[in-house]
């Protein structure tokens, strides 16, 4: 299969992330460097939330989801060994969602969406804000559509054969997907876009952050899969060893995209509007969702002894001093589940009742929330692009030393971040404030952790600068003079797969589930606004 036109997507949508991270990571720092207040020309408000609101767009929303179409039209093309279908549709949803990222980023970089990237209403963005998320959204329901098509063509093709594991994980993030976007989609065309055209005088708050919460947290779960997919597909095999488990891999998927769903209330918990009882069944289903990421964490730690002994390491833990420390998937491996551990007991503080009314609303949640999002997954599309973009490029990685040294410096710079921000949120510092400047006993004691964000962010700064340097210079430097031959390996399983139940290697069935669910989970919650009058509820959410 000649792939140039694949590649030439992927590369395309992989790029316009790239440089959305890397214009978020400066913002990042401006924001910590306000917010301790060292600087006295910096102290604006108005500029700092819009810099919040950009910096959280341009990661919660562009990074990924770019990143994510273009990992996976080649994720699904190497895989299954077929070229995209439909190449002019998905490069028009291409041109839709950059369309719609460039319409977005006008009012949020001149002030007018100043609403953080979870659309706070009645806060009010300008209107254009709102129709370029739309198309964002749009173009990625493209790519969604694409994948399962992909998947039922194949599967046509290949009757009883199991779907590689890869497109599998690909198909139920894209359905995990289409499932989770339509409830901000809901709230911004019949909420946000009539208010902001003046057609409704005011929203009921309280109904549109039941609608994010249908988003809210099955997004990070959309974001977290094509780090899981990598773990699983790509990190066995590059530690020179086999994948544990496939049906525990399929297992982990189908867990995700269906628990991930129907558990948005925990975000509610100091809500009001909601009833005790439906925050208890998201409360528990919450739990039930950590039941993958345990499953993905021992697989992938049983894959790498796998690997560690087979080149060589004896004892108890010998095995680990033997994998390729200077093989960045594997690096990028390790550090991760480390950030996955540390940010996954402080998931389960959030997701506890009353712990969570501990720590709700203070600066305990962005750390959690970064630590997971930017360093767990992130680090993980570091570890993607370096394996990537030589076979995109058709280059040989410029610097491997230097990959090595940015995924370290990443996850250096994250612990510095991300530590005081959960002291921080102990301490009782609210989040979404602009300054802390407020000359008492208790604020006073929070300096130092401040500075220590400057510092943990400054680092961040100058690794995502490496990050963006390495892939720059692999696609500048001139063509090698030999053809490049390397090629995209995936895992085998050391019980190789000959045979699957359907439920294991389809989602018809998990599709009527996860429909099911999110009747019980969100029918009456959302229901019960068109009965009751909450118009005067409070406008600002968890």
């Amino acid at each position: 299969m000649n792939d140039a036109a694949e590649r030439k997507l992927a590369l395309s949508h992989l790029w316009v992330a790239f440089i959305a991270f890397i214009v978020a990571c400066f913002m990042g720092e401006y924001q910590v460097l306000e917010r301790s207040g060292l600087i006295p020309a910096l102290d604006s408000p108005t500029v700092y939330f819009a810099s919040v609101s950009t910096h959280g767009v341009l990661m919660g929303f562009v990074l990924t989801t770019f990143f994510i179409m273009g990992f996976g039209y080649y994720t699904a093309t190497t895989s299954l060994k077929v070229p995209v279908w439909n190449n002019t549709l998905a490069w028009s949803g291409f041109w839709i969602s950059l369309l719609g990222t460039v319409m977005a980023a006008i009012p949020l970089l001149t002030g007018n969406a100043s609403v953080l990237y979870t659309f706070y209403l009645p806060i009010q963005a300008h209107v254009a804000f709102y129709f370029g998320a739309t198309l964002l959204i749009v173009g990625s329901w493209i790519w969604c559509g694409i994948m399962v098509v992909m998947f039922k063509q194949w599967k046509q093709a290949n009757p009883k054969q199991p779907v590689p594991l890869a497109m599998f994980a690909t198909t139920a993030n894209a359905l995990l997907w289409l499932w989770t976007s339509a409830g901000v989609a809901v709230e911004v065309l019949f909420q946000a876009i009539p208010l902001a055209l003046g057609w409704i005088d005011t929203v009921d708050a309280g109904l549109a952050r039941t609608l994010f919460a249908w988003t809210l947290h099955p997004i990070v779960y959309f974001w977290l899969i094509p780090a899981y997919t990598a773990f699983y597909v790509f990190v066995p095999k590059q530690a020179g060893g086999f994948l544990f488990s496939d049906e525990a891999a399929r297992g982990a998927f189908i867990v995700l995209a269906v628990f991930s769903l129907p558990i948005g209330f925990h975000h509610l918990y100091m809500d009001p509007e909601q009833a005790k009882g439906w925050k208890l069944l998201h409360g528990i289903g919450t739990f039930v969702v950590s039941i993958p990421t345990l499953v993905t964490g021992f697989t992938v730690i049983a894959s790498l002894e796998i690997a560690g002994r087979l080149r060589g390491g004896k004892g108890l833990f010998g095995w680990i001093g033997s994998l390729p420390w200077s093989n960045s998937m594997v690096l990028s491996a390790i550090l991760s589940l480390l950030m996955l551990i540390l940010g996954g007991f402080g998931g389960i503080i959030n997701a506890s009742y009353a712990m969570n009314a501990m720590i709700h609303n203070t600066a305990w949640v962005p750390g959690h929330f970064h630590l997971i999002f930017a360093g767990t997954t992130v680090i993980m599309y570091f570890a993607i692009a370096y394996y990537l973009w030589p076979m995109l490029v058709q280059k040989p990685l410029f610097s491997n030393s230097m990959a090595l040294i940015q995924l370290w410096t990443w996850f250096i710079g994250m612990g510095i971040l991300t530590t005081p921000w959960h002291v921080l949120g102990l301490l009782g510092q609210p989040r979404r404030i602009s300054s802390v400047v407020y000359n008492t006993l208790l604020t006073l004691a929070w300096k130092p952790y401040e500075l220590a964000m400057i510092f943990g962010g400054l680092i961040l700064l100058g690794s995502a600068c490496l990050f963006i340097y390495n892939l720059a210079k692999t696609q500048l430097n001139p063509a090698p003079t030999e053809a490049f031959t390397q090629q995209i390996e995936y895992a085998e399983s050391i019980h190789p797969v000959k045979e699957l139940p359907e439920y294991l290697n389809d989602f018809k069935l998990w599709n009527r589930v996860i429909a099911v669910l999110m009747l019980i989970s969100f029918g009456v919650p959302i229901l019960q606004f068109f009965f009751m009058n909450t118009f005067g509820s409070p406008g600002w959410g968890y």
